[in-house]
């Protein structure tokens, strides 16, 4: 089974899990729905879910009790990129070829639609009834996930990355930033996965967590490399 036909299958399973938990854009507030929807469905690989998928299968889990860890990745990887690419971040105006979330709706929504996919992460994870985890590990999850993607992972490393304009940064001080930046939401995938098996123990997560973080520096090294 090659490795793109593992993508290709794993991100219509999230696209359509990711439907079931996105509000149709008809609902009120129609124009926020509306962003977020296409904040969420525009084109992107769907890397992190398929972390979540392939770690959470190697330990033998069933995929709808995968389904939201994936879900809530990649709705916080994407409340990211639309605040990334908001003015007073990095001021883009294309991503994946499309107009950014502000350029095609406006700023205050873009903001709103940052929050509400944030949100949402959590919701998924505490809700789902297909997740096979009790609440302590709910609450793992929730942790794990809130930790990545907070000042001590991703909010953080963006915000080394803003304070780094207009100088260069040595070795050290690259791999921080994409240590937290990236590598911190790559970890939480593979951890997810992990925490969806009943029997993983302390020893299996620290290896797992070691292969994860050496994933996520690599992926940043190659996504700066391809800009």
């Amino acid at each position: 089974m090659s490795l793109e036909y593992l993508m290709n299958n794993y991100q219509k399973r999230v696209d359509a899990a990711l439907e079931t938990w996105l509000p149709d854009a008809a609902i009120q507030p129609a124009r926020l729905h509306q962003a977020m929807r296409y904040a969420v469905f525009n084109g992107g690989k769907r890397v992190r879910p398929l972390l979540v998928y392939l770690t959470g299968t190697a330990l033998k889990v069933a995929p709808n009790s995968l389904d939201a860890p994936a879900c809530a990745v990649e709705l916080i990887h994407a409340y990211s990129l639309v605040h990334d690419d908001l003015p007073a971040m990095d001021d883009d105006d294309l991503r994946r070829g499309k107009p950014t979330c502000h350029k095609a709706f406006d700023e205050a929504t873009a903001i709103l639609v940052g929050d509400a996919l944030q949100t949402l992460a959590f919701y998924a994870l505490s809700h789902d009834t297909y997740l096979q985890a009790n609440d302590k590990r709910r609450l793992e999850m929730v942790e794990t996930l809130a930790l990545a993607s907070g000042s001590r992972g991703m909010a953080g490393g963006q915000a080394i990355d803003m304070a780094s304009i207009g100088r260069s940064l040595n070795i050290a001080e690259l791999e921080n930033m994409h240590i937290h930046k990236t590598g911190a939401l790559i970890r939480a995938c593979v951890k997810l996965g992990a925490l969806t098996c009943h029997l993983i123990d302390a020893a299996r997560l620290e290896k797992l967590d070691h292969y994860a973080k050496c994933i996520g520096l690599a992926f940043q090294i190659q996504d700066d490399i391809l800009d």
